[in-house]
């Protein structure tokens, strides 16, 4: 089975910038999607960004885009997320999701997840 685990959770100023990161290990052979999602207490887990990692093409949400950068590194196997200019807003808990293949539209359609990690934004 695919293991992920996130590291890079913590505490930022607004308009600061952080990184998170995503190893996978185990069964990672294939084609395989990859990205972030994030859920703040009370609400439900969004799509953040994500990667298709056969040709590395790559999406985000709206709220993010021009502020947050999915990539990856192939003989790590993982995958960040480089947040800038962060808001408020963007307080949750960010869990590393896979998928066996493609890039399913909805959360639960993803295959595997990471543990979560908790990012706080102060203003």
């Amino acid at each position: 089975q695919v293991q992920l685990v996130e590291s890079g959770g913590g505490r930022v100023q607004a308009g600061g910038s952080h990184r998170l990161s995503c190893a996978a290990s185990g069964r990672t052979f294939g084609s395989y999607g990859m990205g972030w999602f994030r859920q703040a207490p009370g609400k439900e887990r969004e799509y953040v960004a994500v990667i298709n990692w056969s040709d590395d093409s790559t999406y985000y949400a709206d709220s993010v885009k021009g502020r947050f950068t999915i990539s990856r590194d192939n003989a790590k196997n993982t995958v960040y997320l480089q947040m800038n200019s962060l808001k408020p807003e963007d307080t949750a808990v960010y869990y590393c999701a896979a998928s066996r293949g493609g890039l399913p539209a909805d959360w639960a359609d993803w295959d595997y997840w990471g543990q979560g990690t908790q990012v706080t934004v102060s203003s």
